[in-house]
């Protein structure tokens, strides 16, 4: 039985680094502080973001739909991209699936961009019921994310996907991103507890079918 692949707590510091960076929203006032460029609101929009990150198959299957809807070539090169590089098999780390889907602690990933005062985290109600948590990218950390990005080429695909990744979730909620990740059959009927199952070889062949179609 093989092991299923984990990241480290500095390679998840990096992912959510950039899927901050790249889907959050600029913000021209110091109502968060003078060094804040930009917020992203709620940590199950985090979390949604990093799945799509995590699982390059579900990636590019909502490239795929946007295509279908849109007719915009360029997503169905890159979901072509995503599969023909077996980023879902190379890049894959699996999550587990709670009552509102997907989730992973990101304590100790946020901490090391906290204490590198790249991110910083506000925490929106009352004690002891905390009603939204809120993500504050410092320009310390956004020039962090350029300059790793343009150091290292594994760092760079990070920056690319989530560049991806925001597209694909626009300012759509934390809530309606997972409602969107439920529509997938082998999501919702994942077991709770259990790790989340891959759609390869499904969006593999729709990939195929739709190819197909543009050459009948």
């Amino acid at each position: 039985m093989s092991l299923l692949p984990v990241a480290s707590d500095r390679q998840s510091a990096v992912r959510l680094l950039a899927c901050i960076d790249a889907a959050s929203t600029n913000v021209t006032n110091d109502a968060w502080g003078a060094d804040v460029v930009a917020i992203l609101r709620a940590q199950s929009r985090l979390q949604a973001l990093d799945f799509w990150m995590r699982n390059p198959d579900y990636l590019a299957n909502e490239l795929l739909i946007e295509f279908e809807s849109t007719n915009e070539q360029s997503l169905l090169d890159l979901a072509q991209n995503i599969l023909d590089s077996r980023e879902p098999d190379l890049r894959r780390l699996p999550m587990i699936r709670y009552h509102f889907g997907a989730f992973e602690p990101l304590d100790n990933a946020l901490s090391i961009l906290c204490s590198a005062g790249l991110v910083r985290i506000r925490r929106q109600g009352v004690p002891g019921h905390v009603r939204e948590h809120v993500y504050l990218l410092t320009a310390q950390g956004r020039q962090a994310m350029t300059d790793l990005a343009e150091k290292a080429i594994e760092i760079s695909w990070y920056k690319e996907r989530a560049t991806v990744v925001a597209r694909v979730a626009g300012d759509t909620g934390g809530k309606a991103l997972k409602d969107r990740q439920y529509l997938q059959a082998e999501y919702a009927d994942t077991e709770l507890k259990h790790i989340i199952a891959p759609i390869t070889d499904r969006v593999r062949n729709r990939l195929n079918e739709i190819m197909q179609g543009q050459t009948a």
